[in-house]
């Protein structure tokens, strides 16, 4: 188990997106692996408690592992972004596409460019799983990344990869901005845009 490199990660994570507006999760670990016969790789547990389930710079969203009800919308959850992308598996042809059990594809996170961000669960050690990215617009629907999930969120927000692995680029300068979900609803519920917290003439207009 090498907790001190997830730790690492997560921590540079925070050097060039700072957690601000992140919050802990507080998450019933026990209860979410009971519902996905798993347990979690620990940079996916540092990050929830570190930053929560919320948004990236308003591109990128990372996934609840249970569902919450919301205050205006359920924020993005696993289980369905993880039946979106074994859909995408099984309409791209399956197997012949991509040879994997479909069960071992789960979601973590989704991009606005409609790419999912999943672990390939194969290996008994969560702690190895790589990422597979389900992309939408990219060169192959199914590509896998050796990297966890805060390794390759790095190297993604540090525009490290020759070519993007993701649909979209959501990197300005290296300012990048995390919003966690909760803040964001009430950023909207105040009339204010959800991503940044200015003044947003949309926002809100459809709170009670």
């Amino acid at each position: 188990m090498s907790g001190m490199t997830e730790n690492a990660h997560i921590k540079a994570l925070e050097q060039i997106m700072p957690a601000t507006h992140g919050a802990d999760e507080d998450i019933d670990w026990q209860a979410a692996e009971a519902v996905w016969g798993t347990r979690f790789p620990a940079d996916y547990v540092a990050f929830m408690g570190r930053f929560g389930a919320g948004s990236i710079n308003g591109e990128a969203s990372v996934l609840l592992p249970l569902p919450k009800p919301g205050l205006q919308w359920d924020p993005a959850e696993m289980a369905e972004e993880t039946g979106n992308a074994r859909q995408v598996w099984e309409a791209e042809g399956g197997r012949a596409a991509f040879d994997v059990d479909p069960e071992s594809i789960i979601a973590w996170g989704v991009t606005g460019g409609s790419d999912i961000l999943c672990w390939l669960t194969s290996d008994p050690d969560p702690d190895r799983w790589p990422v597979l990215v389900v992309g939408r617009h990219t060169a192959d629907s199914f590509a896998v990344h050796p990297y966890g999930m805060a390794e390759f969120l790095l190297l993604l927000c540090s525009d490290e990869f020759d070519v993007s692995p993701v649909s979209i680029t959501f990197w300005d300068a290296g300012h990048l901005s995390f919003v966690h979900w909760r803040k964001a609803q009430r950023r909207w519920q105040e009339g204010r845009n959800p991503e940044t917290g200015e003044p947003d003439p949309y926002a809100g207009e459809f709170a009670d």
